[in-house]
């Protein structure tokens, strides 16, 4: 299998897994919903879910980790073309990959601990409390500073460079770009949520939506144009 059809699959596969991974955590744990409850309901929530539901964290986790290698596969198909922004584009979409990654694996690795703590019958309340701040700490600085803020930040970023490079390229076209800058700018809106800006989520939610179904539209142009 050449690049061309390896990044197709990719581009197709990738939002796709995500996307199933994130609605069954939906369904398992009513994420992202159950964030705005208190601490102590998440956890307990978390504790009941069991290992099904760390498992499933995990493949979330690994659906962002995939879009490393697809930074990396894209990079290597507008090299040519563009081999500037095609290098810029592959650094900036692995961090994207990283910092998402990154935030997802506090609920494998650190998330069962403190949950297992606070559904603890033996555990003082010294120790739940402890717990819940442990939490509440991890949750703002690995989730939202880490996996989606800055999450939010590289994704955007590396989805304008690529539409840009698509505006002159022989395996996409202009209108694929304009989509992408669209989403983007949707994406990059929700850097906007903690300074409390409302509706801020709710346009990110949409475009990470509108981004899905631009990535698996490019892997099939892609592919397409590859086998002719």
């Amino acid at each position: 299998m050449n690049k061309y059809r390896s990044t197709a699959l990719f581009l197709i596969v990738v939002p796709l897994a995500f996307n199933v991974a994130f609605f069954a955590l939906g369904g398992a744990f009513e994420y992202p919903d159950i964030l705005r409850q208190p601490t102590a309901d998440i956890l307990q929530k978390f504790s009941a879910g069991g290992s099904s539901l760390v498992a499933l964290w995990y493949a979330f986790a690994l659906t962002a980790l995939l879009s490393v290698p697809l930074a990396l596969l894209l990079q290597s198909v507008f090299e040519d073309e563009h081999p500037q922004l095609a290098r810029a584009a592959g650094v900036i979409g692995v961090l994207a990959g990283l910092v998402q990654t990154l935030g997802l694996f506090r609920w494998v690795f650190l998330v069962p601990t403190l949950a297992a703590t606070v559904a603890d019958p033996a555990a003082t309340p010294g120790l739940r409390d402890a717990a819940m701040i442990a939490f509440e700490s991890a949750h703002q600085y690995l989730g939202v500073a880490v996996g989606e803020h800055l999450g939010y930040f590289f994704t955007g970023t590396w989805t304008i460079l690529l539409s840009v490079m698509m505006f002159r390229s022989r395996w996409f076209n202009r209108g694929l770009g304009i989509v992408g800058i669209s989403a983007a700018i949707g994406i990059m809106v929700g850097l906007l949520e903690p300074a409390g800006v409302e509706f801020a989520g709710l346009v990110n939610a949409l475009s990470y939506i509108v981004w899905s179904v631009w990535l698996v539209t490019a892997g099939l142009l892609l592919f397409r144009r590859s086998a002719s």
